[in-house]
């Protein structure tokens, strides 16, 4: 798949997906190193209301959704390339995987901090992450981005 000249919203799109993808890895990496939330002044009470004794479990979590998956669509994005795995899960087979990836990514973003609402306590960067994961969808669905990394019939 030939890409066309990059609309300039893709790399407003790429710094969307640059912030989770940083604070995913690098949140989710500490609280693995150290499960009990420590590194990251997260206390263990704040999980009471959660199915988890301790934050290992979320950091693999987070460091796999929200950090490693917004990396990966990031990089395909500026990719051509269609790795079999990657194109098996993409549920729009007429779109490149890293358009379908980025809204999966918008949508995780969401999904992630509204349970993380019901379960825990609140921070400050909750809403932040809840309106980067709206922007993303929003870019994604914009009907230039959809044409940019809409498949063209081989003929």
């Amino acid at each position: 798949m030939a890409f066309k000249k990059r609309h300039p919203l893709t790399y407003i799109l790429a710094i969307f997906l640059l912030f989770p993808g940083i604070n995913g890895l690098a949140g989710g990496a500490l609280l693995m190193a150290k499960s009990d939330g420590s590194l990251l002044g997260m206390e263990k009470g704040w999980l009471d209301h959660s199915p988890f004794s301790s934050y290992l479990i979320p950091g693999f979590l987070l460091f796999s959704f929200m950090g490693l998956l917004p990396m990966i669509t990031l990089a395909g994005l500026f990719s051509s390339k269609q790795p079999k795995i990657l194109q098996s899960l993409n549920i729009y087979n007429d779109k490149h995987w890293a358009w379908t990836f980025s809204i999966y990514t918008g949508i995780i973003a969401i999904t992630w901090i509204t349970i993380q609402l019901l379960m825990t306590q609140y921070f400050w960067i909750q809403p932040v992450i809840i309106f980067n994961g709206l922007a993303i969808l929003v870019l994604t669905l914009y009907p230039a981005m959809i044409d940019q990394y809409t498949k063209l019939p081989n003929i």
